[in-house]
């Protein structure tokens, strides 16, 4: 998935352990306050707030600090620190394949979500390499799901990442993955799976509909691995979830996917089951020297992870 440049405005609040402030346009309405506003808003207490407010982590677009008895205006802009109670380590390390004055790449770890959302703050890669690299504009120009391990980049530097992210959209990124999946019986190798795919009924999820095709994958089979079988894919498109749907479509769902072909209930991660998919390698032609990229992960999939801590585990969503 593309990630849409935004434009450039001024942040009040400076970035604060590699996490930079969040922030929020006032939507129409009425509260007595802003706190009122806030506490109906977001599910913080009033005591978190208060104290986010008394520390002075709650600012107007123009660094007034706001109080809990600030008027509310509509249209105004407010930025304000995400904080998480507890957040539980994520035991795996990412690796830098590569750094220069315009990117970063990086190969991503399973269960490492990319950027801050929901229960994630400090444990995620965009945190990590910013306060790693001490990178403030570092953003990715394209993303992998949690569940996903392989090779993905950044970019380091605002001016020329519309370059970078320019090569996404016109599909000039040549991307490979592997998955570990059942046996296909029946078919040729190589052959190319399309289809349609449309937003699921459960907003996580995707699902393959009636229509003129919109997603593209080209699947071959690199080696067999006990039962299982060792694919190499190659996605011509990039929606969500798309190897995962394409292989679900298929009969042969990706070992350990916990979304397809029926997303399991809630509830800790066990991370001696990896999903068994890695974005293995990653080449272009860099708009900026001319060079010919190619970057490629280091790790192997396995149908079960031995090295997994056995004390870890994520806590369930709240």
């Amino acid at each position: 998935m593309l990630i849409k440049p935004k434009r450039p405005f001024a942040v009040p609040l400076p970035m604060r352990d590699g996490v930079a402030p969040s922030y929020l346009w006032l939507p129409e309405g009425t509260w007595d306050n802003m706190l009122s506003f806030l506490m109906q808003h977001y599910r913080v207490s009033e005591a978190d707030w208060r104290s986010r407010m008394a520390r002075g982590q709650v600012v107007s677009g123009d660094g007034v600090v706001l109080r809990p008895d600030s008027p509310y205006r509509s249209g105004m802009r407010i930025f304000y620190y995400r904080e998480l109670e507890r957040e539980t380590p994520i035991p795996f390390q990412e690796v830098i394949l590569f750094q220069d004055a315009h990117l970063v790449v990086v190969d991503k770890p399973h269960f490492l979500p990319m950027t801050p959302t929901g229960r994630f703050l400090q444990e995620t890669l965009l945190v990590r390499l910013k306060k790693k690299l001490d990178i403030p504009d570092l953003s990715p120009i394209h993303r992998l799901d949690r569940e996903t391990a392989g090779v993905v980049i950044f970019s380091c530097h605002r001016a020329s990442r519309g370059a970078y992210q320019s090569l996404f959209q016109q599909r000039a990124v040549k991307k490979v993955y592997e998955a570990l999946a059942a046996p296909l019986a029946g078919r040729e190798f190589p052959f190319v799976h399309r289809s349609k795919m449309a937003e699921g009924e459960q907003f996580f999820l995707m699902q393959e509909v009636a229509g003129e095709p919109n997603s593209e994958t080209m699947i071959d089979v690199i080696e067999q691995r006990g039962g299982a079988t060792l694919y190499r894919l190659h996605p011509h498109t990039g929606r969500k979830h798309q190897l995962r749907v394409h292989l679900a479509a298929l009969g042969i769902p990706i070992i350990n996917d916990p979304f397809y072909p029926v997303a399991l209930p809630c509830k800790q991660d066990d991370v001696s089951q990896p999903l068994q998919l890695l974005a293995r390698a990653i080449s272009f032609r860099d708009p900026l020297s001319g060079l010919a990229r190619h970057f490629e992960s280091c790790r192997r999939l396995l149908p079960c992870n031995e090295l997994a801590p056995r004390w870890w585990h994520a806590p369930s969503n709240r």
